[in-house]
């Protein structure tokens, strides 16, 4: 399993919201992939993040920056070959990643995402 497929799951775990894998590599250098969901709290956010961070812990994999986790609005988790981003609803919404690298292909979510 790749690690951004431990990534799906653990977000998965915590109930995340529409969960997308977008390939980045196929448009850009400087990551391979983004997983992007969102939670219904600061509180689910958060959750969602601490999930993801423990089980590539348990990966031997640790983020290299971890940015807005006090306001939980919008949490990136950056892996180096992929980068996380837990979004509030309206963060994601408004910020529209799948939009603004929408040549990026989407993966398929692991089965138990």
């Amino acid at each position: 399993m790749e690690d951004w497929e431990v990534a799906v799951n653990a977000a998965g775990e915590r109930k995340a919201i529409d969960t997308v894998i977008l390939d980045i590599g196929q448009v850009s250098t400087f990551t391979e992939q983004f997983v992007i969901c969102h939670g219904t709290s600061t509180r689910q956010v958060q959750a969602i993040a601490d999930s993801v961070e423990r089980a590539l812990k348990g990966e031997g994999r640790r983020p290299r920056c971890v940015e807005g986790y006090r306001n939980a609005e919008w949490i990136l988790m950056d892996f180096g070959d992929f980068v996380v981003h837990v979004f509030s609803r309206d963060k994601r919404y408004y910020y529209d990643l799948e939009r603004l690298w929408r040549t990026a292909p989407k993966l398929p979510s692991p089965v138990a995402a």
